[in-house]
């Protein structure tokens, strides 16, 4: 219980660091990427939302922790009342309730595997393999689509990217932690960049001409789909009371979804006045976790 206590913790500290992370980079391409000071605070920020999300994965379960991620989402809403004066809706108020029941649910649910959460290079090589040619096949298919479905695709990828290479930074951690560095395996770690510098770059295509809503929501769903996914395959997690456990989860994770998707609909910035038909705010980026 006390290990969860910390994955908690870490995690809506790592949600809040990546919301500030996030008005930090709009503030900046608010004045056309310029700016030492402007640079340096989203760097930070993100860095510190990366580092904090990595450790919680060493107390939690992938699924509780990438879970949490998408309070990114609800912190999304104070910080647009107080940027832009906007009034939180009783709708925005009603889905961030859903997503909080949903992993509030989940985390009562979810149980960490008995034993240690490491994958050999092998492993390693294979989740890899799978994961790339199932992002590449969204990636080619995305280009033959139009610009909302191309949007929602792209964002499918980099959300399956981002939740493998949270899969794959627990067992960077559980070996760390095991066996020490010397144990930890260059490819794993090496395949934890590649993937979130990819869903990060994936993330940012997708929004060319599809919106704010679709992609951030489809994004904010698929990885932590994605990731508990592979957190029940390779590292044998597992749920509450069998079979009904799993089934209220999977209730519980459709719940959180519609508050997600609802939630995704509503960070969006009011536009400015100068471009009307561009958004402004950097609130759809994407966590990297």
């Amino acid at each position: 219980m006390a290990s969860l206590g910390w994955a908690v913790v870490l995690s809506v500290l790592s949600a809040a660091s990546y919301a500030a992370a996030a008005v930090a980079q709009e503030r900046l391409a608010e004045h056309g990427q310029r700016g030492l000071s402007r640079w340096a605070a989203a760097l930070l920020l993100t860095g510190g939302g990366v580092a904090l999300h990595v450790i919680a994965l060493d107390f939690g379960t992938v699924a509780v922790v990438q879970a949490l991620g998408t309070l990114t989402l609800l912190f999304a809403l104070p910080i647009a009342r107080i940027r832009y004066g906007a009034r939180i809706s009783a709708a925005a108020w009603a889905d961030a309730m859903l997503t909080v029941a949903g992993l509030a649910v989940i985390m009562s649910l979810s149980v960490e595997s008995g034993k240690p959460s490491v994958l050999s290079t092998a492993e390693g090589r294979d989740l890899s393999l799978i994961t790339v040619g199932i992002v590449v096949l969204l990636a080619l298919v995305s280009w033959r689509c139009g610009p909302r479905m191309r949007g929602v695709l792209l964002a499918a990828a980099a959300g399956t990217a981002f939740g493998i290479s949270s899969v794959l930074s627990k067992a960077v951690i559980g070996s760390i932690t095991g066996d020490g560095f010397r144990s930890v395996s260059p490819f794993l770690l090496g395949m934890v960049v590649v993937f979130a510098i990819g869903g990060y770059l994936l993330g940012q295509f997708s929004y060319r001409g599809a919106g704010l809503a679709a992609p951030l929501a489809t994004v904010s769903v698929s990885n932590p789909i994605v990731a508990a996914i592979a957190g029940v395959i390779v590292f044998d997690e597992s749920f509450r009371a069998g079979t009904a456990g799993t089934v209220v989860v999977a209730v519980a994770a459709l719940v959180m979804t519609a508050g997600v998707i609802g939630l995704a609909r509503r960070t969006a910035a009011p536009p400015t006045t100068e471009t009307p038909t561009s958004p402004t705010s950097e609130l759809s980026k994407p966590a990297t976790h």
